[in-house]
Formats: C-alpha cells, sequence, structure tokens
C-alpha cells in the first residue's frame, strides 16, 4: 500500500501531482474507481485543497482522471505515467526540469523551424495555421489549450523532414506541456505573438524568420519561467522562520 508522509506546504501543484500519480499506482487504484476527494487528498499529503485541485486538473488533462459533477473524480487511465519515454517523472523540482528542457530545446526547435520553412508542403502549412489559430482561440476564450499547443510544436518539428527530429518528439512535447502546466496564462500576449510569427514565417518560406521567431518564443517563456521560480525561493525565505532567525543571529 502506498505510504503518505505528510509534505511541507511550500511543495508546488506539479509536485503534487506527482505524489498523487504514485498513490493512485501503488494503492493502487483501478480504473473506474474514485480517488479521494479534495479535503481528503488535501489531508493526507497536507497541503491546501487548491494545490490538490490543480494537481488533480492536470492529471484530468493527461487522460488519467475524469472529474463528473455531483459524483467525485475516477481513474480512467494509468497508461500516461507508465509511458514516460524520457524517464523524467522522477525529478520533483519542475521548474529546474522546465528550465533543463528548455537549454534542450534552444538547441533543437530554431533550427527545427528553420527546416520547416523550407520543407513544409502547402497542406502542412495550412494545417499549421490552422493549430495556430485554434491555440490562439483556446488561450483568449480561457479554455485549456495545452493540446493544441503542444500539436502545434510536434507539427512544426515533423514539417522539418527529418527523422531523427520524430524520434526526439517526446522532448519537445514534454517540454511543452511542463511548461503550459507551470505557468498557465501568464505569458498569453507573448504566446500568441511568437506562435504567429514563427507560422507566419514558416508559411512565407523565411527561414531565418522561422528560426529568430522561435528563438524569441523560446526566450519569453523561459524568462517567465526564472521569473516564477525567484519568486517561490523569495516567498518561501520570507516565511521561513529558521531564515528570519539566522538573519537577526
Amino acid at each position: 500500500m502506498y505510504q503518505i508522509e505528510k509534505m511541507n506546504q511550500k511543495l508546488l501543484a506539479p509536485q503534487i501531482e506527482q505524489e498523487l500519480m504514485n498513490y493512485i499506482l501503488q494503492e493502487p487504484v483501478g480504473i473506474g474507481e474514485k480517488i479521494p476527494n479534495e479535503y481528503e487528498l488535501a489531508q493526507r499529503f497536507g497541503v491546501g485543497r487548491s494545490t490538490i485541485r490543480e494537481a488533480v486538473k492536470s492529471l484530468a488533462t493527461k487522460g488519467i482522471l475524469e472529474v463528473r459533477r455531483g459524483s467525485g473524480t475516477y481513474v480512467v487511465s494509468t497508461s500516461g505515467a507508465e509511458n514516460d519515454p524520457l524517464g523524467l517523472e522522477k525529478f520533483t523540482d519542475k521548474y529546474k526540469l522546465a528550465l533543463e528542457l528548455f537549454e534542450v530545446r534552444l538547441m533543437l526547435e530554431p533550427e527545427i523551424a528553420a527546416l520547416a520553412s523550407e520543407y513544409a508542403s502547402p497542406e502542412e502549412k495550412e494545417e499549421l495555421k490552422r493549430l495556430c489559430d485554434k491555440t490562439e482561440e483556446l488561450y483568449l476564450a480561457g479554455k485549456d489549450h495545452t493540446k493544441m499547443d503542444v500539436e502545434f510544436h510536434t507539427c512544426i518539428a515533423r514539417c522539418s523532414r527529418n527523422r531523427v527530429v520524430e524520434q526526439l518528439l517526446p522532448i519537445i512535447q514534454t517540454a511543452v506541456a511542463t511548461f503550459v502546466n507551470l505557468t498557465h496564462r501568464k505569458l498569453m500576449e507573448e504566446t500568441i505573438q511568437t506562435h504567429r510569427a514563427v507560422q507566419e514565417a514558416i508559411d512565407k518560406g523565411d527561414s531565418v524568420g522561422a528560426r529568430c521567431a522561435m528563438i524569441m518564443h523560446l526566450t519569453y517563456n523561459r524568462q517567465m519561467l526564472i521569473k516564477m521560480k525567484e519568486e517561490i525561493i523569495r516567498k518561501g525565505n520570507e516565511r521561513d522562520p529558521e531564515n528570519d532567525g539566522a538573519s537577526q543571529s
């Protein structure tokens, strides 16, 4: 049976999400069975109900859980956790993981976008525009745009016509989903603008423009992650009485 330890209140929703996934697998909670309610989970993990809510929402987005109004939350799949080709679920500091993924993305995606501008067919360019439009539509409507965002970047990678890039898709897909889950809607305007810049450059066959637009897109995202991580550290230090005591000694 899964052993639950009380957790520090500073833990973020992504970390609780992983603990909840571990609980589902190790308890185990079978497909079709209901997990405990928000209050019970908050007590088990020693965090607030809002943190539990975010973790459940993320697992629902990934197709692991299903929230049924008036009934509860049920396990509908466990394949998402079992299919972790990169082995990244073991990393609990999701901000550090996201930044390391960005380092890899900066090595790859600008050149992938440049290749896509050279090799994308008219049909693929049309599909890329559709995905860009749909991501923007969902973003502006306040709806979950994660799936469309992942598909947008996946489409660009496939347009590169590079078979090795096809094998690297899990890195890009995981990186996009990790970033969206951490930041939610904090970079809506920048994301919409840079997505459009990448899409339009590829449509025009402008390899330099596609490369530069992708660099700008990733740079905006990386800067936001750094800012959020620094803010969490600052707030954590302000709330830590031991740090206060150390500073007075």
